[in-house]
């Protein structure tokens, strides 16, 4: 396992030792990769070189985790305000085909509440995208890390997962999750993100709290914003 960042080696060097992975550039990172997890700002996807997995495995799995956040964090992108799916745009300035996963739970979900397989009230995360094959192996390390998989439909379908729909950072479990999936409403999520979902955040956060200490305040708030 390869770790890289925009600042090269060094930059991620003590973040790669805590995990056990190996500091690399961008280049090395992708070279040879079965599978790729992009976790980055959206703006610094289409800064990404056209070559990047020019090296990597034949048929690399390319993962985004990523959430667009306009005005929170990013700049207006028009495409996506426009109605396309967050990782459609990703896979446009790519131009591979990638699947939409881990980014519809908290990072302290992620790191502190996953549970081995077959456990009760084990947490779900949504995979979206259009590759069976490739969608098996996503959904595989989603297992692994212990929470159960949950077919989000194909990418065209990932605005279902995207922030603010019912599916999204609501710590479910897998029944849950694809009722929230259906439950979705085309362009309901973006006025939730921009306006209470906004307000409420930030007032969570004024006190400049912890995470671990306002996790299940969040996610109290995700679901309230849209019960099921």
């Amino acid at each position: 396992m390869r770790v890289a960042n925009s600042r090269g080696p060094e930059a991620v060097k003590q973040f790669a030792d805590e995990i056990g992975a190996g500091a690399a550039d961008i280049y090395r990172a992708a070279e040879g990769a079965d599978v790729v997890l992009l976790s980055m700002p959206f703006p610094a996807v289409a800064k990404l070189p056209n070559d990047l997995f020019n090296r990597a495995a034949e048929g690399v799995v390319i993962i985004d985790t990523a959430n667009y956040y306009p005005e929170v964090r990013d700049p207006h992108i028009p495409e996506i305000d426009a109605g396309m799916p967050e990782s459609v745009w990703i896979s446009q300035q790519l131009g591979r085909p990638i699947f939409k996963a881990f980014n519809s739970i908290m990072f302290h979900a992620l790191s502190e509440l996953g549970k081995p397989e077959g456990s009760p009230d084990r947490l779900a995360i949504p995979v979206a995208g259009d590759d069976a094959r490739a969608k098996q192996i996503v959904m595989g390390l989603v297992n692994e890390m212990g929470f159960d998989p949950v077919d989000g439909g194909s990418l065209e379908e990932s605005w279902r997962q995207q922030p603010s729909t019912p599916a999204y950072c609501c710590d479910y479990g897998a029944e849950k999750t694809r009722e929230g999936i259906r439950a979705a409403v085309k362009g309901k999520a973006e006025k939730i993100r921009d306006n209470e979902w906004r307000e409420n955040y930030g007032r969570l956060f004024a006190n400049k709290p912890t995470y671990a200490d306002v996790h299940a305040d969040v996610i109290a708030m995700n679901r309230s914003l849209n019960p099921l």
